[in-house]
């Protein structure tokens, strides 16, 4: 008998309903094909979230598990507000575990999108005022040998990259924010893994995503959390 728990949630469909989206990101081609969203992208996020969910609470049971899109699925609709790309749709979608969009700490991510899938770690937020700056830059500038030992535990097989704010507009840094000074400006921070399309519709993605997930909790735990211990 099949076991249809340790069955792949994403598939093909999922990368070309992405690929169609990009070349035809209307309303009217989205209201045609509205049910192959809710087949190909929203059924396997939400099964990918409740495969993660447990673990997921094990290591820390204050992160939001609502399943609630905003706190733990972003939405595909784009607010086009202050955007300059004017496209109403998203072309990938992110699974988000954290304490929630009002707590504005770190998140564990998923994303998945036309022809790419990554898996790790951000964090935003204003300098003065965020969860970023009080704990994670305060901690960064007292403690940078622990950010170095971060960059030597996972530097070979994650990618980093962090943000300033110059002259009104983001600009990124590629590498790991090691001297107290980088943090002093650093408005964001971003640690992932970058994988195929294919390893996404393996039957045990769910395992790599949660291996992933468990190397990058202790930078939640740094930037984010009044727990964190030297």
């Amino acid at each position: 008998m099949t076991d249809t728990k340790r069955m792949g949630m994403f598939s093909a469909a999922t990368f070309q309903f992405f690929r169609e989206l990009q070349r035809n990101n209307s309303k009217a081609w989205m209201d045609r094909h509205r049910e192959r969203y809710r087949q190909h992208v929203v059924v396997p996020f939400r099964a990918l979230f409740e495969r993660l969910m447990p673990e997921v609470l094990r290591w820390n049971p204050q992160f939001d598990v609502s399943g609630r899109t905003g706190s733990n699925f972003s939405r595909i609709n784009r607010d086009l507000r202050f955007s300059r790309d004017k496209t109403p749709y998203r072309t990938h979608m992110y699974l988000l575990f954290s304490r929630g969009p009002k707590a504005d700490d770190g998140q564990l991510y998923v994303n998945v999108g036309s022809d790419l899938v990554t898996v790790g770690f951000r964090i935003y937020g204003d300098r003065r005022r965020s969860t970023l700056a009080r704990l994670g830059a305060a901690r960064a500038q007292e403690h940078p040998a622990w950010i170095r030992r971060q960059q030597r535990r996972l530097g070979q097989r994650y990618e980093s990259y962090w943000y300033t704010m110059e002259r009104g507009e983001w600009t990124k840094h590629p590498g790991w924010p090691v001297r107290p000074e980088d943090w002093k400006q650093l408005r964001g921070w971003v640690v992932r893994r970058v994988l195929r399309p294919a390893d996404a519709l393996q039957p045990d993605f769910d395992r790599q995503v949660a291996r992933i997930f468990r190397a990058l909790y202790p930078l939640y735990e740094f930037t984010s959390s009044e727990r964190w211990q030297k």
